[in-house]
């Protein structure tokens, strides 16, 4: 599937900036379930400093904000060719060890709540991936989707224990149980093709597991499925803050507002 994609972030602040800097996960990369046609991340009122790949093999732009700047806007936008493959991403690659993912961050560090749903499954190595569906659909379940309900900081332990919230709580518990069972987990942020809905009020996240014998595999405990050719990975962490898309530090400015608006369509490809 070939999809566009365009993600603008803007923050408008009540007083002008004098200094600030900005971290940008905006750059999608190859992988086996996707290729990159073109993409283009510019910014207006700031200007991009240097880019790397940082811990995770992420590509990762860092951005100054102009001095004495009232308001910013960050535009990442391109096309991307997606391919089924069940979810399978494959090798894990990057500086960051596998060990590290299978310890809990502090957006993941589990509770009461975590420990009892993981205690319902076990998996002893000889049907891993079948463990891991019903883990999915168990968090599918267990906490109803509600916009607004957590935010950011908000862990997978106290989602848990509400019942309720976004595409992040319900990656980050998934993450937390699977981490339980031993197994490597990690967030991903990125894109979702909804049928008959092309304006989004933010990307998607999800979780990859590292199964033995198959490597990274996608599951999206929001959706209760495996990734296919409607997603778009855009960035990997530890969890959410590890991941996210933009993540800033600014001295002055005062309070920010901050709006979001992403499109994301499927592109009809004409064959000659």
């Amino acid at each position: 599937m070939r999809i566009s994609i365009q993600h603008q972030t803007h923050y408008r602040f009540d007083q002008p900036v004098w200094h600030g800097v900005q971290r940008l996960r905006l750059t999608p990369r190859d992988c086996a379930m996707q290729k990159v046609l073109g993409w283009q991340l510019s910014v207006q009122g700031g200007a991009i400093e240097c880019s790397y790949e940082d811990h995770n093999r992420n590509l990762v732009s860092l951005i100054s904000l102009g001095t004495g700047n009232g308001e910013i806007t960050i535009t990442g936008q391109g096309m991307i060719e997606t391919y089924d493959k069940a979810g399978v991403v494959g090798t894990h690659t990057g500086f960051m060890p596998l060990w590290r993912l299978a310890n809990p961050t502090e957006l993941t560090k589990p509770g009461p709540k975590i420990r009892a749903l993981a205690a319902k499954f076990s998996d002893d190595g000889s049907n891993t991936i079948a463990v891991l569906h019903d883990l999915m659909a168990a968090v599918n379940k267990a906490v109803v989707y509600e916009a607004g309900h957590s935010g950011a900081a908000t862990t997978a332990e106290a989602a848990l224990a509400t019942g309720k919230g976004v595409c992040q709580d319900h990656a980050q518990v998934f993450m937390a149980a699977a981490r339980l069972m031993g197994l490597p987990a990690r967030y991903v942020s990125g894109y979702l093709v909804i049928e008959g809905r092309v304006d989004q009020d933010a990307g998607h996240g999800w979780a990859e597991v590292h199964v033995p014998g198959l490597g990274w595999v996608g599951f999206d405990a929001a959706n209760d499925t495996c990734p296919d050719d409607t997603y778009v990975r855009l960035a990997v962490g530890a969890d959410y803050r590890d991941a996210a898309p933009v993540t800033s530090m600014a001295q002055g400015g005062g309070a920010a507002v901050l709006s979001v608006a992403v499109q994301v369509a499927q592109q009809q490809v004409v064959e000659q």
